[in-house]
C-alpha cells in the first residue's frame, strides 16, 4: 500500500515508513562485504604473487563476472522472490571466496585464480538493488502512477548508503589484511555476506510481491532490458562507472607521480565526500523538476567538472575539482534510479536495478584498465581523460534518446471500446 505524503518529504519521514528498518539494517550488513571484495582480492593476491598487475587482473575478472551475471540474478529474484535467490547465492559466494582464498595461499597458478574469480563475482548478492526494490514496494511505486514524493528521497538515501559502504569497506578490509593476515579481509567478507544475506532473506514481509499468475501474459513477461528507457539508462550508467574507475586509478597514479603516495587517500576521500554530501542534499530537497530533467542536468554538470581533471597538477586544485566531480555524481545517479520506478513494472524492477549496478561495475572495470594503461604510458593526467570521455558519451546518449525515458501508461478512452496509451511526463 502506498504511503500518504502530506508534507515535504525528508529522511525522517522516509525512515518512519512501516517496515523500513526491518530490511535496512540487515541490508546494510549484507551489502557491506561488496565494498571489501575488490581490495581484499588485490591485497591477498599481491601478497602471494608479488604483483599488483596479477592482483588487479584477478579483481577485474571478478568485477566483469559480477556485471554480466547480476542482471540474471535480478531477473530470478523478480520471478521467484528475493529469498529464493539469496539463500543459495550467499552459500555459493561464501564457498567461492573460500576457494579463491585457499588457492591464493597455496600459490596456485594465475589461471586457477581466474577460474575461481568467475563464480566469486557471479555470486555477489545483489542486495543494493533488492533494497531499492523493497523501497519501491513499500512506497507503492508503479508505472503509470504518480510516484511517491519519497521515492526520490529513498533513491538519495540508497546512494548515500552505497557511498558510505565504499568508505568503510575498503578501510576495514585493508586493516584486516595488513594488521591480522593477508587473507583476513576476504574471510571476513565471506562471513559477513553469509550472515547478512541470511538475515536479509529472512525479512519476508517487505519482500516485493512475486507475480506468478498463470496467464499467458505473465508467462511471456519480457526482461526489464526490453524497456527502451532501461537500455538508455544502462548505457548512461557506464559513464558513472568510468568516473569511479578512472578517478580511482588516476588519483593513485597522480599521487605516486608527485612523490606523495599518501595523498591518494585524501584525494579519493574528498571525492567520495562530495558524492555523499550531494546525495544527502538530493534527498532533503523537494524537487519541482522531474527526474529526467535532473538526470540530464546531472550528467552535464559531471561532464563539465570532469573536463578539467587532466590539466590539474597540484593537490589542492585536484582535491577541489574532485569534490565538484563527486558533488555532480549523486544527482545523476539518484535521478536514474528514480526513473526506474516510472519505467519498469514491479515484476521486473529488481532486474532493472541490477542492470544499472552491473553497468556501473562494467564501466568501472573498463575504466580501471584503460586509465591504468594511459597513466603508465603517458602519465597520470591522461588517465583523467577516461572519466571525461565516459561522461561525454553518456550525456550524448541521454540527450539524443531522452524521449525513451518517458514512461507509457494506459489511458482508457471511450471510443468504440479501444484503449489508448500516452506517455507519462517525468520531466
Amino acid at each position: 500500500m502506498a504511503s500518504t505524503v502530506t508534507d515535504r518529504p525528508g529522511y525522517g519521514q522516509l525512515l518512519r515508513t512501516p517496515g523500513a528498518w526491518t530490511f535496512l539494517l540487515p541490508g546494510f550488513a549484507a551489502r557491506q562485504p561488496f565494498a571489501m571484495l575488490t581490495i581484499g582480492i588485490v591485497l591477498l593476491v599481491q601478497h602471494t604473487t608479488g604483483s599488483y598487475g596479477s592482483a588487479g587482473a584477478v579483481a577485474a575478472v571478478t568485477g566483469v563476472s559480477m556485471a554480466l551475471f547480476a542482471p540474471q540474478t535480478g531477473k530470478l529474484a523478480d520471478r521467484f522472490g528475493q529469498r529464493a535467490v539469496l539463500l543459495p547465492g550467499v552459500l555459493v559466494h561464501a564457498a567461492s571466496v573460500s576457494a579463491l582464498t585457499a588457492l591464493a595461499l597455496a600459490d596456485a597458478p594465475l589461471w586457477a585464480l581466474f577460474v575461481a574469480a568467475v563464480p566469486t563475482g557471479a555470486s555477489v548478492p545483489q542486495v543494493g538493488p533488492m533494497v531499492r526494490a523493497r523501497w519501491a514496494a513499500v512506497l507503492g511505486a508503479a508505472p503509470g502512477r504518480e510516484a511517491s514524493p519519497l521515492m526520490s528521497t529513498a533513491a538519495a538515501f540508497e546512494s548515500v548508503t552505497d557511498e558510505f559502504t565504499f568508505v568503510i569497506g575498503p578501510v576495514l578490509a585493508t586493516a584486516l589484511c595488513t594488521g591480522v593476515h593477508p587473507a583476513a579481509g576476504l574471510i571476513t567478507e565471506a562471513a559477513l555476506t553469509l550472515v547478512g544475506g541470511l538475515l536479509f532473506a529472512a525479512q519476508r514481509r517487505t519482500q516485493p510481491t512475486v507475480r506468478n499468475a498463470d496467464s499467458g501474459a505473465s508467462r511471456r513477461q519480457a526482461s526489464a532490458l526490453s524497456v527502451p528507457g532501461v537500455r538508455v539508462l544502462a548505457v548512461a550508467f557506464l559513464g558513472i562507472g568510468a568516473v569511479f574507475g578512472g578517478m580511482q586509478v588516476s588519483l593513485t597514479a597522480f599521487a605516486e607521480e608527485i612523490g606523495r603516495p599518501g595523498a591518494n587517500g585524501l584525494l579519493y576521500g574528498v571525492f567520495a565526500a562530495g558524492n555523499m554530501l550531494a546525495g544527502i542534499a538530493c534527498g532533503a530537497i523537494a524537487w519541482k523538476s522531474g527526474p529526467r530533467r535532473r538526470l540530464i542536468a546531472g550528467y552535464a554538470a559531471l561532464t563539465l567538472t570532469a573536463s578539467g581533471l587532466w590539466a590539474v597538477h597540484s593537490v589542492p586544485l585536484l582535491a577541489g575539482l574532485g569534490l565538484l566531480v563527486g558533488l555532480s555524481i549523486a544527482p545523476a545517479l539518484i535521478s536514474g534510479y528514480t526513473l526506474v520506478d516510472a519505467l519498469v513494472p514491479g515484476s521486473a524492477r529488481t532486474e532493472a536495478f541490477t542492470w544499472l549496478t552491473g553497468s556501473v561495475a562494467l564501466g568501472q572495470a573498463a575504466a580501471v584498465t584503460v586509465a591504468g594503461r594511459l597513466a603508465d604510458a603517458h602519465g597520470a593526467g591522461t588517465g583523467f581523460l577516461v572519466p571525461l570521455v565516459g561522461t561525454v558519451l553518456a550525456l550524448i546518449t541521454l540527450v539524443s534518446l531522452r524521449s525513451r525515458l518517458a514512461a507509457a501508461a494506459p489511458e482508457r478512452t471511450v471510443a468504440r471500446g479501444v484503449g489508448h496509451r500516452k506517455p507519462v511526463t517525468v520531466d
